[in-house]
Parts: C-alpha cells; sequence; structure tokens
C-alpha cells in the first residue's frame, strides 16, 4: 500500500509540473504614448459673419456677408506627455479654402433716384493657424483644447452695375486668433485619427482704392468643425 501511494504522489507531481511549465504569464500591455512628431491631412467646413461698414457711402451701410464653405490641407506638429497622463503640444496647419459669400445688391438713393446700383461679395482664399493644445490621455483616446494665432487672405469685390458691370477687387491677409477643443484616436501605434471644432476671430481690415471716396472696413469671424489623419513618428 505504501509503494501505491508514493507512486501516485510521484506521478501527480510530475502532472503539475508539466501542466505549470505549459502556463503562459502574460506581460501587462504598456498604455499608449502620444510623445513624438506627426502630420497629416484635413478637410473642414467653416461658416461665419463678416460685416463691412464704409464711411462715404450708405448703399454699403450695415451690410453683413455669412460666409460658408469648405476647406482643405495639411497639419502638423509635436506632443509632449507627462507623467501625469498630461499631454502638451504645438500644432499648426495651412489650408486651401473655398469660403465665400455675397453681400446682395445694394442701391444709393440721391432725391429720390437710384445713384448706384452695386453688388459687394468677399472670399476667402486660405488660411492658418499657429497653435499650443494641452489635452489629457486615456491610452490611445486624447480630448484637448487649443488656441493661437491665426491668419488668412480675404479677397473683396465689388460689381459696378451701373456701369457696364466694372468689377473692382482687393486682396488683404487677415490676422488674428482662435480657439478649440477637439479629439483624437490613435487607430494603430502611427496612425491618429482627429475631429475638431474652432472659433476664430481674423480681425479686420481697411480696403482702399475701390469705389470708397474715402475707405471701406470688413471683419470676418467663423465657426468650423474638420477631421484628419495624421502620421506620428
Amino acid at each position: 500500500m505504501k509503494s501505491i501511494l508514493l507512486a501516485g504522489l510521484a506521478v501527480f507531481t510530475l502532472t503539475g509540473s508539466a501542466v505549470a511549465a505549459d502556463v503562459v504569464v502574460q506581460e501587462p500591455v504598456a498604455a499608449y504614448n502620444w510623445s513624438g512628431f506627426y502630420v497629416g491631412a484635413q478637410v473642414g467646413y467653416a461658416w461665419g459673419k463678416s460685416p463691412f461698414r464704409n464711411r462715404s457711402d450708405d448703399y454699403v451701410e450695415g451690410t453683413d456677408f455669412d460666409p460658408r464653405g469648405f476647406f482643405g490641407g495639411v497639419y502638423g506638429g509635436y506632443n509632449q506627455q507627462l507623467s501625469n497622463n498630461i499631454v502638451l503640444g504645438v500644432d499648426a496647419d495651412i489650408n486651401a479654402a473655398d469660403i465665400k459669400r455675397n453681400g446682395g445688391d445694394y442701391y444709393d438713393y440721391t432725391d429720390g433716384s437710384v445713384y448706384d446700383y452695386v453688388s459687394p461679395s468677399s472670399k476667402m482664399n486660405w488660411n492658418g493657424a499657429v497653435r499650443a493644445r494641452v489635452g489629457y490621455a486615456y491610452d490611445r483616446v486624447l480630448p484637448y483644447i487649443a488656441g493661437g494665432v491665426s491668419f488668412g487672405e480675404l479677397k473683396f469685390d465689388l460689381i459696378h452695375k451701373n456701369y457696364g458691370d466694372v468689377k473692382f477687387s482687393e486682396k488683404a491677409t487677415m490676422t488674428g486668433w482662435n480657439i478649440g477643443a477637439g479629439i483624437e484616436y490613435a487607430a494603430t501605434d502611427n496612425v491618429i485619427l482627429r475631429a475638431e471644432y474652432r472659433y476664430t476671430d481674423f480681425g479686420s481690415k481697411t480696403f482702399h482704392g475701390l469705389w470708397f471716396e474715402d475707405e471701406g472696413r470688413i471683419k470676418l469671424r467663423t465657426n468650423d468643425i474638420r477631421i484628419g489623419v495624421a502620421y506620428k513618428f
């Protein structure tokens, strides 16, 4: 009987050792790290307000353009993730744009009769920004806020209907500020998806040399939503 018990104990010990040898210890998966450079491409849609004031001619006093349209371009930057999961970064973008609006047709009356008939319009041809970002990393998800300097080219056109549709045009570079919020998702270790809302105040600009006796001043403020995909190095 004693021999049988010893033999059984030996078999149990050998079997347990074999099972233990087959057990694989899983290493814990490291959290995603957002530190590094990235470049990407984006598309978006913008809408806004662009009030125009002319000190000399009543027919454009109070004209408010409502520009809207699509844009697309490239962006890039650098992130640094801290030990507490806060992510600090810098980000820049440049876009071609088709954000425009016709201000409608306006009349100027002198002594009850039509003096002039004009059609003003404005269009943003391109825009860009340089921003600082701060976010909090939830592994592969990064919500963030951002703000900085914005710039873009605005073209102002005016057509004189009473003078054979004579067209006057002038361009100016607008400079202002922006603030926004967004979220990024690391689909892979290198592919980063982005969605963002941004508000931009491009400031105001004085236009000379159109049909004004003195000068005209135009402002531009926009809202936009954009999506992008980037490669992280």
